[in-house]
């Protein structure tokens, strides 16, 4: 006597939050009015004030191609580099400006965010230098600082 196979329909893959294959969001860090009254945005403020507008341009073509990517399968030349160390988890953007001054953007991808339906690119602060040297501990410490921030809320602050 034959056994008959049953037929089973496709097993089908339920997503259950965003991915990092998925298109990003491009989204500020907030600061929380508990850790400052003003609720800055550094990585927006540092975009806003301190780059040269050819500079800022640079920055937001890199993000977006980044960002339509996804970051993950983004070949960019060395302006979007995964950071190492203790800036493990870190994503640096990197451009050159006017007397070759060096602007970096640090930014994290989130995949943990509540209340939103695509992954986050999320620019956390910014930082710029004088050709060939390097940004203190100091500078490194602040921004992982405003990471743990960033990481304490859920929902995100963000602006």
């Amino acid at each position: 006597m034959c056994a008959r196979r049953s037929r089973q329909s496709p097993q089908h893959h339920i997503k259950k939050g965003p991915s990092s294959d998925d298109a990003h969001d491009i989204v500020y860090f907030r600061r929380h009015r508990d850790d400052d009254p003003a609720e800055t945005a550094p990585g927006r403020d540092f975009l806003r004030n301190a780059c040269p507008p050819t500079v800022r341009a640079k920055f937001y073509a890199v993000l977006n191609a980044v960002a339509a990517a996804p970051p993950k399968r983004f070949a960019g030349g060395g302006a979007w580099e995964a950071m190492h160390g203790d800036m493990t988890g870190w994503f640096e953007v990197r451009r050159d400006g006017p007397g070759r001054r060096h602007y970096r953007l640090f930014c994290l991808l989130d995949y943990e965010a509540d209340g939103v339906d695509k992954p986050l690119l999320v620019i956390v602060d910014g930082r710029s230098k004088p050709f060939r040297t390097e940004l203190s501990p100091s500078d490194y410490r602040a921004v992982r600082a405003f990471g743990d921030e960033y990481r304490k809320r859920n929902p995100r602050s963000l602006g």
